[in-house]
């Protein structure tokens, strides 16, 4: 029965939330979830995107790096996290840069092929090498009280603090390495779902790529099995078994800084209180239920796209098997200069000519989000991430910029293999091809994310104010717990854990 007085009141049932939730409910609080949703878990979740397909994608969110080990060891949390065999493949002409985890020989072997000698393996091992470390040293203490930057760079050590934290890093690549394709590949991570320029000033690209090579502190994108929903899943049975109460279908209308948090259900509207507010949504909507008219808008700049194929596409490397390239992020036309040139189209409002994307088929780890069939017949999901496509891009004409998107994407991905992926395509029972996009405007409209932005806004250094926990706001009761807060981004559950943390501190 809901009460109208709670210890924490937390808006939004995403990952984050619910790993907050968890965490204060085993503490003894009395909790509340409030998600607006039929269904909790946010972006990480698991779908049958196509009627009649027997296929779980990972619709919005689809890998897991950030999620550290303690927060599933905590929780007790039954998940299962598969590392992927082959990191990468790059298609170069009719051949490829292959990355296997498995075989370093065969890496160099690549390596070796398309740059011509061995000077990029080694460049590329030094800077791994370097990252790796910084990995192992900053990820245990996210979820520690903050630090501060003298204190961060202490931490890090001088060479990495300069060429990660204080350098634009598409400049430190361009000097680490020689090759156009390498360049690109390290460049990629420094641009997921952040539009930016890599020799920018503001080094928000930096933020980016060390937020992709620090996960639980070796930095690996692992497949979560049973789809992102498994995961979510694990976290809603973990915060209800620990005694907290989840609300779905429940639309939060307004926050008051005393505590009070107002929302509506399929009963009417209702007010609650909480000592502390736990606000698992983005800045800019939290600012909005505080009363803010005009709060900020951050910019999103992804298009996914998410496919069912009969059967994995051909390679005009036939070196290569595609179960092996695809297993892994295939890069499309991710060199460093087609990154640049697609950022300067994007940046003048027009869709990139030769769009840069990435591709991997989870099902290939983890054939369990496939029935039966599917299996049976080789089917296959895949999933694409477009990078330089800036909400900006979708505004005058939604639908038809997502159809231009989505054609010059595909073209795109065509140029690098040896047929076109539409002859790939799965046809649902209706004749439709199992094909759908996203863009930064639908995961606005539909996912109430502002500007579609999948980190909820620009990703901030993991430092600050020491003895805070990064997810403070002006009012002393209300605390950010997404991907919204310092130390945000990603599926990691890291902001959940830290603003229970704070929200376990006596009020003064």
């Amino acid at each position: 029965m809901l009460r109208s007085r709670y210890e924490a009141v937390i808006v939004g049932g995403g990952h984050n939330g619910l790993v907050a939730a968890t965490y204060l409910a085993r503490a003894g609080r009395r909790v509340l979830v409030l998600e607006r949703l039929g269904h909790v878990g946010g972006l990480a979740v698991s779908a049958q995107a196509f009627p009649g397909v027997d296929a779980r994608l990972s619709r919005y969110s689809y890998l897991v790096s950030l999620l550290p080990s303690k927060i599933v060891t905590d929780l007790g949390l039954k998940i299962e996290l598969r590392r992927r065999r082959y990191a990468s493949y790059t298609p170069v002409g009719d051949t490829g840069l292959l990355v296997d985890n498995g075989d370093a020989a065969r890496t160099a072997a690549s390596f070796a092929r398309v740059t011509g000698g061995t000077g990029e393996l080694e460049a590329w091992r030094r800077f791994y090498g370097m990252t790796a470390e910084v990995a192992r040293r900053i990820a245990p203490t996210l979820l520690e009280p903050l630090a501060d930057r003298a204190a961060t760079r202490n931490l890090v050590g001088e060479e990495a603090w300069r060429d990660l934290f204080e350098r634009p890093i598409g400049e430190v690549v361009d000097e680490r390495f020689a090759d156009d394709t390498v360049r690109g590949v390290v460049l990629t991570d420094a641009l997921i779902g952040t539009f930016a320029d890599p020799v920018g000033p503001d080094l928000l690209a930096n933020r980016c790529l060390l937020y992709h090579v620090i996960g639980d502190g070796t930095g690996d994108w692992n497949v979560p099995v049973g789809g992102m929903g498994a995961v979510s899943g694990a976290l809603a049975d973990a915060a209800r078994a620990a005694g907290a109460e989840i609300l779905t279908g429940a639309e939060v209308l307004a926050v008051d800084p005393s505590g009070e948090v107002s929302f509506r259900d399929a009963l009417g509207e209702h007010t609650v209180t909480g000592e502390r507010i736990l606000a698992n949504v983005p800045p800019a909507v939290l600012a909005r239920l505080l009363g803010d008219a005009e709060p900020a808008t951050p910019e999103g700049a992804q298009l996914k796209v998410n496919m069912v194929l009969s059967r994995l596409p051909r390679l005009r490397d036939t070196g290569v098997d595609p179960a092996a390239a695809f297993s892994g992020t295939f890069h499309i036309n991710e060199g460093r200069d087609r990154l640049a040139r697609a950022y300067q189209e994007a940046s003048a409002g027009r869709i990139p000519s030769l769009p840069p994307a990435e591709v991997y088929c989870h099902s290939l780890t983890d054939p369990s989000i496939l029935g039966p069939e599917l299996r049976r017949t080789g089917a296959h999901t895949m999933t694409l991430f477009g990078l330089h496509m800036p909400a900006r891009l979708f505004r005058e004409d939604p639908a038809g910029a997502r159809e231009a998107a989505l054609r010059a994407t595909l073209a795109s991905m065509n140029e690098v293999l040896a047929e076109p992926v539409e002859d790939c395509l799965l046809r649902a029972p209706d004749g439709s091809p199992c094909l759908e996009a996203k863009t930064p405007v639908d995961l606005e409209n539909e996912a109430g994310l502002p500007g579609g932005h999948i980190f909820h806004r620009d990703l901030s250094w993991p430092y600050g104010e020491p003895g805070r926990w990064g997810v403070e706001t002006a009012f002393e009761r209300v605390l950010l717990c997404g991907a919204g807060a310092r130390r945000g981004g990603g599926v990691s559950g890291i902001p959940g854990h830290n603003a229970a943390m704070a929200a376990m501190a006596p009020l003064t």
